[in-house]
């Protein structure tokens, strides 16, 4: 829906090898045995990225309720 000012999403599948960590390979081949990642090898798709050692992960200081 160019009109409506989204660009094409292109499949990380489809691209070369030198545009995607999935790209490249004969015919439709997979992901060869790779998790999901981001163009630049994040990976994605439920992976937690968030540092374990961020100090406000330590402990909930006040509850959010209104």
């Amino acid at each position: 829906a160019r009109h409506m000012g989204i660009r094409p999403t292109v499949r990380g599948t489809a691209m070369n090898p030198v545009d995607h960590p999935h790209g490249g390979g004969e015919g439709k081949n997979k992901t060869a045995g790779r998790h999901p990642v981001t163009p630049w090898g994040v990976p994605t798709k439920g992976h937690r990225t968030r540092s374990k050692k961020k100090a406000s992960n330590r402990l909930i200081i006040r509850r959010r309720k209104k």
